[in-house]
C-alpha cells in the first residue's frame, strides 16, 4: 500500500487500496482492537422502577414511523462495511434480517461502487431482500470536496432504491489515517444544497466521535432535517487507525485520540435541544435494549446498533435474528418496567434523581 505525503492532506485511492482499507477495518474491529476507552454516558441514565406498570409487557407498542414507512421497533442497523467479498454477504444478510424484523437498513459507504469498483451487495438485490423496509445510502461528506455531488448522490440512491442518503462526517478518522481526506473546506454549505436539492432526506451522521449542539445547529439552517449523534463509546476510530498504522510514528498519533469525542448520552441530549423538531438517532455504543431505551428517553427518535451485531452479521441471519430479537425483548421489557405503554410512554418516563 501506498500513501501520500501526509501533509498534503489528500490522496489518490485506487478502489484496491480502499477495499483493502475496509477490509483491515473489519479485521481490527472483530479482533477487538476498537473497544471504546470512555462509555457512552448511557449508564448514568436511571429509571424509576414501576412496581405496579398495569400495562401488558405482550401489548406495549414498540411500532414507529420513520422515512415514511411504518416500522416495528425504533430500532435500525447501521452502516456497516469491508471488503466486497465479506461486505456482499453482510449486506445479504442485514437485509433478509431486516426485513423479517421489519426494521430500517443502513448500507455502509458506497464509495467503491460509486467510482465503479465492486457493489458488495450494494445493488437492486439488496431492495428486493427487503421491500419493505427504509434503506439508507451512503457515502462520506468529504467527497463532496473531491468531485462528488448530485449525480453520485442520485448513482448510490439509485443502486439501493434508498429512502434517504447518509453523508457521514468522520474528521479524526481522516486526519490519522495516512490515506485521510484532510480539505473539509466550505462542506456545510455543500452539505445544504445537496439536502435541498436530492429527492430525498439527507440524514448527517458522525462514526463514533459525536455531533455537537452547534454541528447539528448549523447543518439544520442548512435544511438537514435528519441526524444521527453517532457518539463516543462504542468503535473507536482513533484505535482502529492506530492498530492498522503503516509505522509507529502514525500510530501514536492516532492512539493519542482514544476516548475523543463527545459520549452518546450528551450527543443526543445536544442534538435534541439544538433541533427540537429534528429526527434524531442516538448511536454510538448501543448494545442492549435497556441502551436504547435510555437514549430513546433522552431524546433519540430512533437508535441504531453497528459494532454491537458485526460478530452476528457475520455469522449469518438466524444469529444475527437472535440477537435482535434479545435487543427488541430488552426495549420492551425496559417500557414495561417503568409503565409505558408505548414509545410516546417511554419518552415521558419518570428517571431516579
Amino acid at each position: 500500500m501506498t500513501h501520500p505525503d501526509p501533509s498534503l492532506g489528500q490522496d489518490d485511492d485506487s478502489d484496491l487500496t480502499l477495499t483493502s482499507r475496509k477490509e483491515q477495518h473489519l479485521d481490527v474491529v472483530l479482533a477487538g482492537q476498537a473497544g471504546a476507552a470512555v462509555t457512552t454516558g448511557l449508564e448514568t441514565v436511571l429509571f424509576e422502577h414501576v412496581a405496579l406498570p398495569e400495562v401488558s409487557w405482550h401489548d406495549v407498542d414498540l411500532s414507529t414511523e420513520f422515512l415514511g414507512y411504518a416500522i416495528d421497533a425504533p430500532v435500525m442497523i447501521g452502516s456497516m462495511t469491508g471488503g466486497p467479498a465479506r461486505a456482499g454477504a453482510i449486506n445479504r444478510t442485514l437485509a433478509q434480517v431486516c426485513q423479517h424484523l421489519r426494521l430500517p437498513l443502513a448500507v455502509g459507504s458506497q464509495r467503491v461502487m460509486i467510482e465503479g469498483g465492486a457493489a458488495a451487495g450494494l445493488d437492486g438485490a439488496l431492495r428486493q431482500l427487503a421491500p419493505d423496509i427504509p434503506i439508507l445510502a451512503n457515502f462520506g461528506a468529504a467527497q463532496l470536496n473531491r468531485g462528488f455531488g448530485r449525480d453520485q448522490a442520485l448513482r448510490a440512491i439509485e443502486a439501493i432504491g434508498a429512502s434517504a442518503l447518509i453523508l457521514h462526517l468522520n474528521p479524526l478518522q481522516e486526519a490519522v489515517q495516512p490515506e485521510g481526506d484532510r480539505d473539509w473546506r466550505g462542506l456545510a454549505a455543500r452539505i445544504g444544497a445537496l439536502a435541498r436539492d436530492l429527492p430525498v432526506p439527507v440524514v448527517v451522521k458522525e462514526v463514533g466521535m459525536g455531533l455537537s449542539a452547534s454541528v447539528v445547529a448549523r447543518l439544520a439552517a442548512e435544511g438537514v432535517a435528519i441526524f444521527d449523534v453517532a457518539g463516543a463509546g462504542g468503535t473507536d476510530w482513533a484505535r482502529v487507525e492506530a492498530a492498522r498504522a503503516p509505522d509507529p510514528a502514525a500510530a501514536q498519533v492516532a492512539a493519542c485520540f482514544a476516548g475523543w469525542g463527545i459520549p452518546t448520552a450528551e450527543a443526543i441530549r445536544a442534538a435534541r435541544a439544538a433541533a427540537p423538531d429534528a429526527t434524531i438517532i442516538g448511536s454510538g455504543g448501543i448494545v442492549t435494549g435497556l441502551d436504547a431505551a435510555r437514549a430513546i428517553r433522552l431524546g433519540a427518535d430512533m437508535v441504531s446498533l453497528a459494532g454491537a451485531v458485526l460478530a452476528s452479521a457475520l455469522d449469518g441471519p438466524q444469529a444475527l435474528e437472535r440477537q435482535l430479537d434479545i435487543v427488541l425483548r430488552q426495549l420492551r421489557t425496559a417500557c414495561f418496567c417503568t409503565g409505558s405503554a408505548d414509545l410516546a410512554g417511554l419518552r415521558r418516563a419518570r428517571l431516579r434523581a
